[in-house]
């Protein structure tokens, strides 16, 4: 399924695809879209969602055709909620990043402009790439506890349009004065418990990038087969904003406020129950089961994508 020129674009028997037209760039992506997927595809059919409430189900009604491609349009919630429909599935996914973030689109190296989003459904090459999961549910970026559960409530479609990717410090900013600091163990898989207090936040990474372009961790990939777990420890505003300037590099791992392991599999329990985020949605509640569903998704990269390679069982 991998084209080595620009001049042949790769043959697809079915395309269907699903835009989130609410989304900052769906409705005027269509046209582009189908006019490049037709000359090349025997048959592509159109799922507009107009907004998140018809999200769902579009994406079950265009896997219902049993396309060889979905190609979905929108941010990363829109991606994610695919990718858990195409997961363990033959059928490969390709992304529009037309979100605010686009950070699974960034761990790929997909280009965020249109047309070269699209030229990379025509000339692109098939990975598969792993999935975080939490409690069975399905993420692509990162999980996570205390500040950023605060920070996905901030981030108000609103406040998303109005600022774009500015919309992120923006709300953690709103977010850290009302943060309070919390206890968690983590139990790993090998057996081993840590028991970490005064916590601002614990993050479990699947993919490299998060929060409209952090950074999970220097070594941090999507195909590695493992998750990235990081938990900041609350301390004073200068360690705060110490770490903060290591965030987009993903060094904060590095810091001495900052613990760090790599696990498949974890089960988090915290002081209370806490809300999860998974990327940028509130979805779960502590104590849950974090893993790695590896080699999870087939989906469509730029062919000099270093971010994944195709390992695994390629039913695709």
């Amino acid at each position: 399924m991998q084209s080595d020129a620009h001049t042949r674009p790769r043959r697809t028997d079915r395309v269907a695809v699903v835009v989130n037209t609410a989304s900052r760039t769906g409705a005027r992506s269509l046209p582009l879209l189908e006019a490049a997927l037709r000359p090349t595809s025997d048959e592509v059919l159109i799922h507009p969602a107009h907004g998140g409430g018809e999200l769902a189900g579009a994406l079950e009604r265009a896997m219902e055709s049993e396309p060889d491609l979905l190609v979905v349009g929108g941010g990363d919630g829109t991606i994610g909620c695919a990718a858990d429909l195409v997961a363990h599935t033959p059928t490969v996914l390709g992304v529009l990043p037309l979100g605010t973030a686009n950070d699974f689109a960034r761990t790929l190296e997909i280009p965020d402009t249109l047309t070269a989003a699209v030229d990379t459904l025509l000339h692109g090459k098939v990975v598969d790439v792993d999935l975080g999961r939490v409690d069975g549910r399905a993420y692509l970026n990162v999980a996570s506890i205390g500040l950023s559960v605060a920070v996905a409530q901030r981030l108000t479609p609103g406040l998303k349009r109005r600022l774009g990717r500015f919309a992120y410090p923006v709300a953690t900013v709103a977010a850290y004065r009302s943060h309070r600091p919390f206890d968690a163990r983590l139990e790993l898989e090998d057996g081993t418990v840590l028991e970490l207090q005064d916590l601002m936040q614990v993050a479990v990474g699947n993919g490299r990038h998060y929060g409209g372009g952090l950074t999970v961790a220097p070594r941090a990939s999507i195909d590695d087969h493992l998750l990235d777990v990081y938990a900041v420890v609350q301390g004073r505003l200068r360690d705060h904003v110490s770490v903060a300037r290591l965030l987009r590099t993903g060094h904060l791992v590095d810091h001495d406020r900052v613990h760090h392991v790599t696990a498949r599999r974890l089960r988090l329990v915290t002081d209370e129950p806490l809300e999860v985020n998974l990327d940028g949605e509130v979805a779960a509640r502590t104590p849950a089961t974090f893993e790695v569903d590896r080699n999870a998704l087939h989906v469509v990269v730029p062919a000099g994508s270093r971010a994944a390679r195709m390992d695994g069982r390629a039913t695709a």
